[in-house]
């Protein structure tokens, strides 16, 4: 007992084997600190029987006595100690909850804008800085390079770290790399400054997955809904702001502004991990299965193909339409709102898909409808680009509704936050290094061809693949 209060009074978690004796349900406990309440009751002799929330913040069951104070309580083993009562404990349960959804909804505003505000602006910032499609181009792969290298290493920081400081942590690498992005006298300092900012952006990517796992385990469908609607919104609002700022105020301007909104979406995740109990590190992405039988799961290497043909196809959408648009005689207004406009449907996606993905027990069709609609949009943009523009670019928004749905399925296919942790980077990190290879090998193809049939038309046959792929990952399975 002398060795329990020693902990306790020195907040050292307790023996982890005899925790791990009594958890219910196989539970382990997350790494750090244990809470008074289990150090006190190991001191007593006792272990904790209960776990509460999804924060996974535990309690013992301590027996009754008719000295109870709702503040100062009498243990059995004759020490006392300061607690809260039920009605406090769940209010500031509640106000954490609160706070993390306010997070988790600023980031998902800003996941996107860095990159989307970023390339209409490609051909003036070239003209300004001296550079050309070639560098345009790997200006357009950076966002899926980094997203898969900064993606594959987040499970590992929130190992150490704890999810919400990790977000904190890359959301502000973020901010502080869009100013120096936006203050970039060369190209080469530009390159370097959108790296890291998207390397902020990739680790984000990575642990909102598992963040809503464990903050809206009840509600992942919802809230995932609202975090993909979020993200959409940014991802449609940015281009659209993107040319008229620029001409109003000058590149620079437009580019910088959106170090705003993600720092404050820093500040909202740093105000949290200061306001969490000292044992809290919810939920510290322990991988519950090792990334080597990960890797030998035919579901997860669905989700990583599937991801990766979908990500590739966005993000040479996103670097590329304006310029198609461009070449065939449109304008640079045009350009950004067709961004803007296949944006747009990422928000309808992002409502409906998680709901039918979770309501259907194998979701395939909706991976077969989305092919097709994909298909038909870069036929259109290939055949006829100035005539029913509007009409493409909504296939191709239509298109690639996948992504919501991949992202759904990593939480619907793993039992835990943890396993949603290690999948989401996995498959996120994999998925976004194949399709890295997309911009930058379609403006090779631009330029060695002189024309965008070619890469219109390899973008066409990525479905093929896609379709296959989406077969293994939707097949109604855990993959842990």
């Amino acid at each position: 007992m002398d060795e329990g209060l020693h902990r306790l009074a020195h907040r050292v978690a307790p023996d982890p084997e005899r925790r791990r004796e009594v958890r219910l349900g196989g539970d382990l406990v997350p790494d750090g600190p244990a809470p008074g309440d289990d150090l006190l009751a190991e001191a007593c002799g006792r272990l904790p029987d209960e776990t509460l929330s999804t924060q996974r913040s535990r309690r013992a069951r301590l027996s009754h006595d008719s000295s109870y104070n709702p503040i100062i309580r009498r243990s059995q083993c004759g020490v006392y100690v300061r607690t809260l009562s039920p009605d406090r404990t769940t209010a500031a349960r509640g106000r954490l909850t609160v706070l993390a959804g306010l997070a988790i909804a600023l980031t998902a505003i800003n996941l996107r804008t860095a990159v989307t505000g970023f390339t209409p602006l490609l051909e003036t910032i070239g003209a300004d800085l001296g550079f050309g499609v070639v560098l345009a181009g790997v200006l357009g792969t950076i966002p899926a390079a980094t997203f898969g290298v900064f993606g594959f290493l987040a499970p590992a920081v929130t190992r150490r770290f704890g999810l919400e400081r990790t977000a904190a942590a890359a959301l502000a690498l973020t901010a502080v790399s869009l100013l120096a992005r936006a203050a970039s006298p060369t190209p080469a300092l530009v390159v370097v400054s959108t790296v890291l900012a998207l390397g902020g952006i990739g680790a984000a990517n990575v642990v909102i997955v598992p963040l809503v796992k464990a903050w809206f385990a009840d509600r992942v469908a919802l809230w995932t809904s609202c975090y993909l609607l979020l993200l959409q919104t940014g991802q449609f609002v940015a281009p659209l702001l993107a040319v008229p700022v620029a001409q109003a105020a000058g590149w620079r301007l437009s580019v910088g502004i959106w170090a705003g909104p993600i720092a404050l979406a820093a500040v909202v995740w740093l105000v949290l991990t200061l306001r969490l109990p000292a044992d809290h590190h919810t939920p510290a992405a322990t991988a519950t299965r090792p990334t080597s039988r990960i890797s030998r799961s035919g579901t997860v290497w669905g989700l990583v193909v599937l991801f990766a043909m979908m990500s590739l196809s966005n993000y040479a959408i996103i670097t590329w339409v304006p310029a198609v648009l461009t070449d065939a005689g449109g304008s640079a207004e045009l350009g950004g709102s067709m961004v803007g406009l296949y944006s747009a449907w990422g928000v309808l996606a992002a409502l409906v898909v998680p709901h039918v993905a979770t309501r259907m027990t194998n979701p395939f069709p909706v991976v077969v409808a989305c092919s097709v609609v994909l298909v038909g949009g870069y036929l259109g943009l290939l055949l006829s680009p100035l005539e029913g523009t509007a009409v493409w670019v909504c296939a191709l928004g239509i298109g690639v509704s996948t992504f919501p749905l991949c992202l759904t399925l990593v939480n619907r296919r793993t039992r835990t936050a943890q396993s949603a942790s290690a999948v989401s980077g996995f498959v996120q990190g994999i998925g976004y290094g194949l399709a890295c290879v997309g911009p930058v090998g379609l403006g090779l193809l631009r330029e060695a061809t002189g024309s965008w049939s070619v890469p219109l038309l390899v973008l066409a046959a990525t479905a093929v693949p896609g379709v296959v792929a989406g077969w293994f990952a939707c097949r109604p399975r855990f993959v842990d």
